[in-house]
Formats: structure tokens, C-alpha cells, sequence
């Protein structure tokens, strides 16, 4: 029997039944009687011209396809891949935290990591996550600072076949968006107002309405307008304060009541502040009472409360009910100090977790879990999604949610 042997690229040599010393084709033949050695040669010959053709294609066909490197997803070590790890700015706490948290876990798990933060600015998102790219990025990570301006960084993106999983803010416009790992952000802001209205008293803490209470004046803060999620929050929050402003037991003197007059770009302290002076000044300087302020976000809840302390003259014992989220450590100060009323705890800890699970399974060839593959349309496709959940924080409850589960020591918030 006649085997095909390749020697080099794209050349082969040929053995009789596997022996070195075997004849060559003219050998054998002359071993036959005349007529029959030509024809068994023209067979031989044909058989090795098969046999051939099929070896060089196979050779060809691996080669020029990779073979077993397009499975190297699957079989690549941790240490083989780097992770780009993209948070929007350093001016939050929580998100220092969000990314220290994630590179921790990836490292823990032998990844390789690049760690960046754009200080709230577009173009050294880009510009970062570039970079990433350029150093070979596997997978990519990523907070958007605006969900809306990463389409043609992601194109590369997908064009060098990195995965990219946004990381609690939806990245919008784009097909090349794989996984999103979030919140349930619609029931953020239902929780919002849930706990507005149960400091105001109009909720028991049961959650039961309560009877013949009101009316109460309230003025409302929406989020950033380029982050996605601050719509969630701003339409779980109306959705659920809707039929007390319907009734006329919530009352807004402003009468700043859209989206586009309440969101504060950036999701600023300044902004927020300078906006509640504003309104101060111009509804309520005849000596009406404020009872209440939703806010989306701890930071903006600070800027809210030192003016009412200025501006509005209110003293720290006696400030309306305003809400958060985040359980920033400052204010979660001002929780137990009796300044701000409550914020919406989202354990950042479970979101990086989740956020590491989706990028090891992607890198291992696997597919990331998901429980909501419905909600989030990005305006090109519905992004997979796993959503977490949420706890209202107030000053009867932070010592078991925040203190006793371990996120942060007794010692941060004193």
C-alpha cells in the first residue's frame, strides 16, 4: 500500500506499506509481466494522483483556514487574554469602586487587565478603548459615558472579533453590543418614589396606602439625558407618582414636570444644585413649603440638600424628603444623620460578578447566562441581558443591607 507523507510545505514523498527501503514506481513495475505491469502501473499512478490531490487539499484547506485556531476561544488560557475595562469618570465613588471591583475578580481569575477612566469625557472614551484594542484586547468592558458615541470604536471592535458587554449603562446605536449586565433600572425608579411616598407618609412602610394625607409639594430631578438608564429610572418613578399628581395630592410648583426639564446632564452635583436654587427662588420665595424631592442619585441628592440649607433656609433637622441612589458613602452619612431620607442600594459587588461570568464564558467559547432578552432594544438590536436587584435604603434598614452584608465597614459611614 501506497502512503502519502508531507515533507516541508507542500511536499510530500511516498512509502510502499510504511518501509523506508520500498521500490520505486519504475521498480515495481518491472517486477510485472510487460502488458500487465502498464496497466497496473496507469492504476498505480492514478491512485497516487488521487491520494495526492486529496492530501494538498486537505493541507491547503487547514492552512489557509486556521484548523483548530478558530477554536482557540475555547481552549486560550486566562493569561493569554487581556480585558479592557472602560468606566466613565473618577468623580463618583461608586464608579472607582465598580472598577477596582472588576479588575480585581478578572485578575483573580488569571486575566490580564487594562483599567481606564475617561473623566466624564467622549473622546478619551474612545480614545481609551482604542487603545485597548491596540494592545489586543479579548473582550471589552464598558460604562458608557454616552450610550450613543461608541458605534465606530465598536466596529473595529467586532471587525477584531472582541466581545463587548456594557456594564450597567445600555450602549445604544450599535449592533456590535454582545451582553448587558445591569439593574432592573425600570424598578429603580419605582423604588424612588416608593420611598418618597413613604416618607411623606402616603405609603405605611408595608407599602399600603395611607388615607387623607396631602397635599404635598414636590419638585423632581431626572439623570443625565445620554445615559439610558436615567429614562428607566425617570418612568418607573412617574409611572408610580402619576395617580398622586393625577389626584392632586402631590403638587409640583414649579411645574417642572418633563424629562427634558428635570435631567441634569452629566448626572453634576453643581448642576443639581444650581437647578434646586432656581426653583427655590422662583416657587417658593412666598413662603411655600417644600415637602419632598425626588432625585435619581446620591450625588445630586448632596448638591439638592446644601441648597435647601442656603438657598432655602432650611435647617438640616427639618429638610423634605429627598431620595438617591447609589448608597454613596456620604450619603449614607446623611441617612443616618437624618438628612437625606433614603437611596437605592445596588450591590456593585453582584454586578462586577456578573460582568466577569459573562466575559469567561465568551473567552471560553460558552454563552453568557441572561434573564431578560426582551427589555433592552439599543435602537439596532435587543442586547441579552441579566438584571439584578435592588433594596431601598433608609435609616432603619442600612446597618443589616449595608454594614452586616459586608460592603462597607461601620467605620465609612460614621
Amino acid at each position: 500500500m501506497w502512503h502519502v507523507a508531507p515533507l516541508g510545505h507542500g511536499t510530500q514523498s511516498f512509502t510502499f506499506a510504511g518501509r523506508a527501503d520500498a521500490p520505486a514506481a519504475s521498480e515495481f513495475a518491472a517486477m510485472l509481466p510487460r502488458k500487465e505491469s502498464n496497466v497496473r502501473l496507469k492504476k498505480l499512478l492514478g491512485t497516487v494522483a488521487v491520494v495526492l490531490t486529496l492530501a494538498v487539499g486537505v493541507t491547503g484547506c487547514g492552512g489557509s483556514r486556521g484548523g483548530a485556531a478558530a477554536d482557540s476561544s475555547s481552549t486560550a488560557k486566562p493569561s493569554d487574554s487581556l480585558v479592557g475595562i472602560s468606566m466613565p469618570t473618577q468623580t463618583s465613588e461608586r464608579w472607582i469602586a465598580d472598577g477596582a471591583n472588576v479588575e480585581k475578580s478578572l485578575k483573580d481569575l488569571g486575566y490580564k487587565t487594562d483599567l481606564q477612566f475617561a473623566n466624564d469625557d467622549i473622546p478619551t472614551q474612545v480614545s481609551q478603548i482604542e487603545n485597548m484594542l491596540t494592545k489586543g484586547a479579548k473582550a471589552l468592558i464598558i460604562a458608557a459615558i454616552d450610550g450613543t458615541t461608541l458605534t465606530d470604536v465598536l466596529a473595529k471592535a467586532k471587525e477584531q472579533n472582541v466581545k463587548v458587554i456594557a456594564y450597567d449603562r445600555l450602549i445604544n446605536g450599535t449592533p456590535n453590543v454582545d451582553y448587558y449586565t445591569t439593574f432592573d433600572n425600570y424598578t429603580v425608579g419605582v423604588q424612588q418614589a416608593t420611598s418618597l411616598l413613604t416618607g411623606l407618609g402616603l405609603l405605611d412602610k408595608s407599602g399600603n396606602k395611607v388615607a387623607g394625607k396631602g397635599p404635598f409639594n414636590v419638585e423632581l430631578f431626572a439623570g443625565s439625558p445620554d445615559d439610558n438608564n436615567a429614562n428607566f429610572f425617570w418612568t418607573g418613578a412617574m409611572d408610580t407618582l402619576k395617580p398622586y399628581l393625577d389626584a392632586g395630592t402631590l403638587k409640583v410648583p414649579s411645574g417642572q414636570v418633563k424629562f427634558e426639564q428635570a435631567a441634569i446632564l452629566r448626572w453634576q452635583a453643581p448642576v443639581a444644585q444650581k437647578r434646586m436654587e432656581d426653583i427655590l427662588t422662583s416657587a417658593y420665595s412666598s413662603g411655600t413649603k417644600l415637602n419632598g424631592v425626588l432625585s435619581p442619585y446620591d450625588g445630586l441628592s448632596i448638591g439638592i440638600i446644601s441648597a435647601l440649607t442656603s438657598t432655602g433656609g432650611y435647617s438640616t433637622g427639618s429638610l423634605p424628603v429627598v431620595t438617591g441612589q447609589d448608597a454613596e458613602k456620604g450619603s449614607v452619612k446623611s441617612i443616618i444623620a437624618g438628612e437625606q431620607y433614603s437611596t437605592i442600594f445596588k450591590d456593585t459587588r453582584q454586578l462586577g460578578a456578573q460582568a466577569v461570568k459573562m466575559v469567561d464564558a465568551v473567552l471560553k467559547g460558552g454563552q453568557p447566562e441572561t434573564n431578560d432578552t426582551k427589555t433592552y432594544n439599543n435602537k439596532v438590536k435587543v442586547v441579552p441581558a441579566f438584571l439584578l436587584k435592588s433594596v431601598i435604603i433608609t435609616k432603619d434598614n442600612y446597618q443589616k443591607e449595608l454594614i452586616d452584608s459586608g460592603y462597607y465597614k461601620a467605620s465609612d459611614v460614621k
